[in-house]
Order: structure tokens, then sequence, then C-alpha cells
């Protein structure tokens, strides 16, 4: 039973860090607005459930919202900043973190809101070793078929193969006539939207409060770095294991439960110091 636990937690970190890991890895930016975004799509669920009263259209409708605030982001804020390091666009996003921070704190106020999950996914299902969460299954499921989707995009159409050329030598694709500003306006929407599809998701289980994305920064971040960054195969391998780990330190030493993914991290980094599924020298 605290498996399926964990694979639910899990669900959650693998949602950030693929969104995480799409924007580094094909644009080499650290997006530390990333927690931010994720927790705008937990604000943006609280609004339109309660402009459209459904669960399952707010959960169509918040990516695309988010999605685009991320491209609005990438267009006037990020992409001007693209060739000057590293550095510049941490910085720019880290700052921009705080502002949305602070403007959801305007319009919502600093308290907690409630989300409740919808009553078809309210319960307990028996999974043959116990009652598990509807919900929390639910969370599951729908985390591998985005995964799924995401994997079969980026692999598997003309336009997936353009970015992961892109991502490997921009150059070669301006030759050959593709806009590669457009490229990656793209990924940076996809990576932002699947924040806000986290955020959405995780607000029945965590709640929804201004500061629930600085936390899930951390979790997001020790993710990417166990699993490799960039790597989307990492980001799932990784998000799972964590998910896991902390889930079943809870079970036998609850006191350690937040301490249990750095450690995993740090073991991690003494064998593998790019992650499980990263490459050497990304980051330089």
């Amino acid at each position: 039973m605290q498996l399926f636990t964990g694979l639910a937690l899990g669900s959650v970190f693998v949602l950030l860090a693929v969104g995480l890991s799409l924007i580094f890895g094909l644009l080499t930016v650290v997006n530390f607005a990333h927690g931010a975004f994720y927790m705008l799509g937990a604000y943006a669920g609280v609004f339109f459930i309660g402009y459209l009263g459904n669960f399952w259209l707010t959960l169509a409708v918040v990516p695309f919202a988010v999605g685009a605030v991320g491209l609005g982001v990438e267009r006037w804020l990020v992409r001007p900043l693209y060739g000057r390091g590293i550095d510049y666009p941490l910085m720019l996003t880290f700052g921009l973190a705080y502002i949305l921070v602070e403007v959801v704190r305007i319009l919502f106020g600093a308290e907690g809101m409630p989300f409740d999950a919808p009553d078809a996914l309210m319960g307990a299902v028996n999974i043959g070793v116990g009652y598990f969460p509807a919900y929390r299954l639910f969370v599951i499921a729908a985390t591998a078929v985005l995964v799924i989707a995401i994997w079969l995009f980026l692999e598997k159409t003309s336009y997936g193969l353009v970015i992961r050329a892109g991502a490997r030598d921009s150059e070669i694709v301006r030759v050959l006539g593709i806009d590669i500003s457009q490229v990656w306006l793209l990924v940076f929407g996809l990576g932002t939207a699947v924040a806000g599809l986290a955020g959405v998701l995780s607000a029945p289980m965590r709640s929804v409060f201004p500061d629930m994305g600085t936390t899930v920064l951390v979790e997001a971040f020790v993710v990417t770095v166990v699993g490799g960054m960039g790597s989307l195969a990492g980001a799932v391998v990784a998000g799972l294991l964590v998910g896991i780990v902390v889930s079943m330190t809870s079970l036998f030493a609850p006191a350690m439960a937040e301490v249990s993914m750095f450690a995993l991290m740090a073991l991690v980094l003494l064998v593998r110091p790019q992650g499980l599924f990263g490459k050497k020298g990304l980051m330089g």
C-alpha cells in the first residue's frame, strides 16, 4: 500500500521534473520560476472550477492558461537573454517567481484555499492489497498518459524531430529554413503547461496557497538532478524513485522523510555525477 502512495507522490514529482527537464534539455534554461508556474496552475484551477463549475473542463483549460503565460514569459523576458550565459535567465526566472507569488497574494490573499477532488474520484478503490484513494490512482494514470503523449510527440512526429534537432544544433536547423525561435517558444510553453497541470492535479492532495511552489521547486530540482539534467527518461524514473523513497521512509522513520530525497541525491551523485540518465558536460 505504501508503494502506491509513493507512486502517487512520485507522479507529481514526475510532472514537475518533466517540465523542468524539457525546458533545460532543449533550451538550456534553468527555470527557477517553475514552482511559481506550478502554483499558478493550482490557483488557475481554483478560478476556473469556480467559473466553470466542472473539474474535468478545468483540468483541460488550466494547462493552456498557464502555458499561455509561459509563452509570454519566453517571448518577452527569456528570449532576449539567449546567448548571454546560463546565469542570466536563471536570475530572471528567480525574480519572476517572487513577482508571481506576490501577484497571487494580491489577487487571492495569503490564506490557503480549498480544492476538492471531483465526486467521481472520491472514496477508495480495492487494489487487491487494500483500499487506496481513487483520486491518487487517477493522478498516477494521468501522469502515465501525459508522459507517453510527450514521448510520442518528441520521438514520432516531424515537429518533435525539429525540436530534438534544434536542441543538438540550432544553427543547422536555421540553415534548413526553420524558425528556431518558434521551436523554443513552443518548448517553453509546453514545459510551463505541464507545471500548471501538475499544480491543478496536486491541489486536492496538497492544498492551495501562495508559497506552495517554493517547496516543490526544491523537490523538482532534486528529481531532475537525480534523473540527469535534461533527460525525459531520467525525470520519469527519478520522480517515481524519489516518491517511493520518501513514502517508504515516512513509514519506517517519519522524521527522516524529507531528508531522504537529499540523501538519495547525494548517493546518486557520488556514483554518477551527471545523474542516472544525464550526459556529461551538459552544463558546460
